[in-house]
């Protein structure tokens, strides 16, 4: 097996823009001043006929890129998440969303990892905001291997995608070679205790909290749930009937993200106890970005603490 990738998600979307420019040439890329913090400076250099800088005037950009795809290309926007979906989420709504328009919001620096730019830059919502919309598409990588494969998964899926990225650094979960099934829920590991779906940031502290649980006598079932919409309810259910618990882990409100689309699919088809782990609704703070995931409670003790909780829950049922 071929060795893992240690990459912010954020740099792995720009080298796979500018990869992929020759390969799409209805590709179009714009940005809101930001592109070398979202990285979209790559696709630039790689084809610069078909990049825009619109400035930070972010609704505006967004209205730009609905006309770009209402006369036929494929256009990724760009910059940090609380400007793209807090910011421009009327025109996301109403230009992009209800014309159905081939339009994908590439958010970087999202959740609490943009570290010290503090409370006013660390988007918590967007999961919960973009999953709210008819027809969008909502996906956050887990590593840079992953994202390589979401972006060009964006690019051949019609109508508008959301897709988060992060500031920070993030450990690899996939070799390079890794084959994937868009839109499917990836078992990391098998177990039948419980379940532990996470997504982005904590995929790898869920991973870390598995082999902890392990040594316990606990075999923890870990599911990198990548794409939050449409959720892969078939491989989510087969893991509630069959470990009969599941907590939920990401670097976000625990309102709205992937505990709530968990908990909604998990309620309607097979009840079982799901524990939330997240961000408790409760804004961020200034810090570095290691720091703020053990302050705020992001971390492989604390997703097993989660875990024997839900397994507590298990055994009253």
């Amino acid at each position: 097996m071929s060795e893992t990738i240690t990459l912010a998600t954020r740099q792995a979307y720009g080298k796979a823009l500018a990869e992929l420019a020759e390969k799409y040439p209805q590709l179009v890329v714009l940005d809101a001043d930001l592109s070398k913090s979202t990285m979209t400076a790559d696709f630039r250099k790689a084809a610069p006929e078909r990049f825009f800088n619109a400035g930070i005037a972010e609704a505006n950009m967004t209205c730009m890129a609905g006309g770009l795809a209402a006369s036929g290309k494929t256009v990724f926007i760009s910059s940090f998440a609380v400007f793209t979906a807090g910011r421009a989420y009327e025109q996301i709504l109403n230009t992009v969303c209800i014309s159905g328009l081939n339009v994908k919001i590439a958010a970087t620096h999202a959740g609490l990892t943009v570290g010290e730019d503090g409370m006013s830059h660390q988007m918590l919502m967007d999961l919960a905001l973009m999953r709210t919309l008819p027809g969008m598409r909502v996906m956050v990588p887990a590593d840079a291997v992953e994202t390589r494969f979401m972006v060009e998964e964006a690019i051949n899926t019609q109508g508008p995608v959301y897709l988060r990225l992060g500031r920070a650094k993030t450990p690899g979960i996939y070799p390079a070679d890794h084959s994937f099934t868009p839109g499917k829920i990836s078992v990391l590991r098998e177990g039948n205790d419980l379940t532990i779906a996470a997504c982005g940031m904590l995929v790898a502290p869920a991973l870390a909290a598995a082999e902890r649980l392990q040594e316990e006598g606990v075999a923890a079932r870990v599911l990198n749930v990548s794409t939050i919409k449409p959720l892969d309810k078939e491989t989510l259910l087969k893991a509630a009937r069959e470990t009969g618990a599941i907590v939920t882990c990401e670097e976000h409100n625990i309102l709205g993200g992937l505990g709530g689309a968990v908990a909604e699919a998990v309620a309607e088809a097979c009840p079982v106890p799901v524990l939330p782990l997240g961000v408790a609704d409760r804004f961020g703070q200034s810090g570095k970005p290691e720091e703020l995931l053990e302050l705020y409670g992001l971390n492989p003790e604390n997703i097993r603490k989660k875990a024997l909780q839900a397994l507590a829950l298990k055994d009253q049922a």
